[in-house]
């Protein structure tokens, strides 16, 4: 669909390494290069599109009077994961190459996304910590995003479990379909089936009730132990990867991240792996910012 106008704007749709994009540029010259915004949309990989945040990103662009990129990557299950994460990452380092182009500088290009798109953004940022051949990104923008696949019995997932819009059971239907999987296995992996204990005791250090504050744990009751299903397991391995659960990524990976703001939402069932990747990142001396919002929802 075409661009909405907007006075303020300029605003062309055009192709980076063949991924659809539309770029957004204030109309006010400005005396200096500017900064740069790539912004991926949410919707779990299945759903929306450059169009359906296009006023987001019209907002971004008028109010922090910066050039913001949207990147329209084509959806799951039509186009197999990991097409998704592959094309946001080659559209990111396009950008960075040449975002002297557009008027940008490459030293103040930050990446933003919304649910999955804070996904890919955070994934882009961990793939490209240690490359030393482009620009380092300045900062990430993660709106309640979507970071583990381990555990569906956090805190957050039972108190918003029949939430409007993402319940607990949705999570785990549209990340199966994300990932092109039968849907017959999510009661296994919302019970937690699909999890030897190896990799619960490897990654208790980071994923585990105990390091939310207790203010968000009000009426938290752990679950009941639950028994491994190891053919669920083998089915779907690709939850371990750090592309579909960032939070699993090493510290050697998360150290290098850059200067981080996670936005979270009270009644939204992701807010506690924002939670935890706030003190993961903290922990790794990355500078974290961080807004709560009290009546906000998924």
């Amino acid at each position: 669909l075409p661009a909405c106008q907007d006075s303020q704007l300029f605003i062309k749709d055009l192709h980076f390494d063949g991924v659809p994009m539309r770029i957004y540029l204030p109309r006010e010259p400005s005396a200096s290069k500017q900064r740069g915004v790539i912004f991926f949309h949410g919707g779990c990989g299945i759903f929306g599109s450059i169009r359906s945040h296009e006023r987001i990103c019209q907002y971004i662009a008028r109010k922090s009077d910066s050039v913001v990129v949207s990147v329209g990557y084509h959806l799951a299950p039509e186009h197999r994961y990991p097409v998704q994460t592959l094309e946001c990452l080659s559209a990111t380092v396009h950008f960075l190459k040449t975002a002297d182009t557009y008027g940008v500088d490459p030293a103040r290009v930050i990446v933003c996304g919304d649910s999955v798109g804070a996904t890919f953004a955070t994934s882009v940022c961990q793939e490209l910590g240690h490359r030393t051949d482009i620009p380092k990104i300045r900062a990430q923008v993660l709106i309640y995003p979507f970071l583990q696949a381990l555990n569906f019995n956090l805190p957050s997932y039972q108190k918003n479990a029949v939430v409007a819009f993402l319940s607990r059971e949705r999570t785990v239907h549209f990340l199966l379909k994300y990932l092109n999987k039968d849907c017959s296995l999510k009661e296994p992996i919302l019970a937690g089936s699909h999890v030897p204990e190896s990799i619960n005791l490897k990654y208790r250090k980071w994923i585990n009730p105990d390091l939310i504050p207790d203010k968000f744990k009000l009426g938290y009751k752990p679950p009941l132990p639950t028994l491994f299903l190891p053919q669920v397991h083998e089915e779907v391995q690709v939850l371990f990867e750090p592309r579909v659960s960032p939070l699993l990524a090493e510290d050697a990976v998360v150290c290098r991240l850059p200067d981080t703001c996670i936005i979270t939402c009270e009644h939204d069932v992701l807010r506690d792996e924002g939670l935890l990747y706030k003190k993961r990142l903290e922990d790794n001396k990355v500078h974290v910012t961080w807004h709560h919002m009290e009546k906000g929802f998924h």
